[in-house]
């Protein structure tokens, strides 16, 4: 019954809130359909790169980074041909990717870059069918991965490029966890997220491979906030959660990283989608969320965060264990990937066990990986650039 009880307020709730706030959080009119963008059918990359034209054209950070450990570009071969790339159209849509092409060319002039940067939907069936060498995308999806398992006998190789955006939408801008402002509680960790927003499960995934030892009961459950340990009234007070629709890939993102690719969640979930109000004004998901969990006392949301935030509502630090330590978000912990939610772009390649990385593919990634690379897309001022041990990490996969 407590259930349904919740349910029931909740769904009272936004019929209310659709009715007379909606829309109280806008984030900026540069996100909405304008004249040039009307041009175009709904949702296609034209529409997109039309709507997104302001943004993508003007850096939306000023601040510098310290990038001194990232390693300087030396080319280590002189290869020739085509490098084909495909997917994240974020690329192709701010000056960064044509930066990068003319910034290589000068130490690689024999490799012609070729760029199909539409969706990044299309960057892994790209690479599966051979019609790129180089796939950008954020981590691909279950059937991503399970096509290019079917096709190619192995899993893509993922090497993380660049971190998401503080807060420009489309950049893969991160996600922040929200409640309202009467909530005391200032922070929580991934586990008590994963027991917050998730239910009872069987195992969980790790790309196309199935793990039992992932397996929890219900009884790892946090439905109230006195399970969170808050006291007095709050004791009792049950937890509403708000998020994303389980269709959009920040779903996918969120249960990736918080709980372990289940799809069991909370059985309270409400999930938001975009939509178009009567004005011709999207309701974005984001606003959404984030109006939701200002009306509602008992409310915590993950939502990305993005321009003009709204300062009635509080964002929880978040630790990676349940001992902390407890991390704000602010653009220096994204970049320095100390948040434990943070989240970025990939280049996806295939590698074939036991011979060497095409030294074209191997050159351009060694290129944007390096401090040159770095302060390019530090320039661009809208994703962020990486850290060294990110670096690192990702060069140790070209070996």
């Amino acid at each position: 019954m407590a259930s349904y009880r919740i349910l029931t307020t909740t769904a009272v709730m936004t019929l209310a809130l659709l009715s007379t706030a909606a829309g109280h959080t806008q984030m900026s009119d540069k996100y909405q359909p304008n004249a040039e963008s009307k041009k175009y059918p709904e949702g296609t990359a034209l529409e997109r790169k039309a709507r997104m034209a302001e943004i993508a054209n003007h850096p939306a950070y000023t601040r510098k980074f310290d990038l001194s450990a990232l390693p300087d570009y030396v080319p280590q071969e002189k290869p020739t041909g085509t490098l084909r790339v495909c997917g994240n159209n974020y690329l192709g849509d701010s000056p960064l990717g044509g930066w990068w092409k003319d910034a290589f060319n000068k130490y690689e002039p024999g490799i012609i870059i070729q760029y199909d940067l539409e969706t990044a939907a299309d960057a892994i069936p790209c690479l599966y069918f051979g019609l790129a060498d180089i796939g950008v995308t954020h981590e691909p999806s279950f059937y991503d991965y399970l096509s290019y398992q079917r096709l190619k006998g192995r899993a893509p190789t993922g090497i993380t490029i660049l971190t998401g955006s503080y807060d420009v939408v489309g950049w893969q801008n991160n996600m922040v966890i929200v409640v309202n402002k009467a909530n005391p509680i200032t922070k929580v960790s991934m586990t008590q997220l994963d027991r917050i927003f998730g239910s009872q499960r069987a195992g969980g995934w790790v790309r196309t491979t199935w793990h039992p030892e992932f397996a929890r009961g219900p009884e790892m459950n946090i439905r109230s906030w006195g399970q969170l340990g808050l006291t007095g009234d709050w004791i009792s007070k049950p937890i509403d959660t708000y998020g994303y629709s389980l269709r959009y890939a920040t779903a996918l993102e969120f249960s990736d990283k918080v709980m372990h690719s289940t799809d069991k969640w909370n059985e309270n979930l409400l999930g938001f989608g975009n939509y178009t109000k009567v004005d011709g004004k999207t309701y974005l998901e984001g606003d959404q969320i984030v109006d939701h969990v200002r009306a509602d006392p008992n409310g915590i949301g993950y939502v990305r965060y993005h321009p003009n935030f709204p300062p009635d509502v509080k964002i929880l630090d978040l630790g990676a264990t349940d001992a902390g330590p407890f991390i704000k978000y602010t653009i220096d912990t994204l970049q320095d990937h100390s948040y434990p939610l943070w989240g970025g772009q990939s280049f996806w390649i295939d590698i074939v066990p036991g011979k060497p990385v095409d030294p074209k593919v191997r050159e351009f990634i060694r290129f944007v990986l390096s401090k040159q690379g770095q302060e390019l897309l530090e320039k661009d001022g809208k994703y962020l650039p990486l850290d060294a041990a990110t670096v690192q990490e990702g060069l140790n996969k070209l070996q």
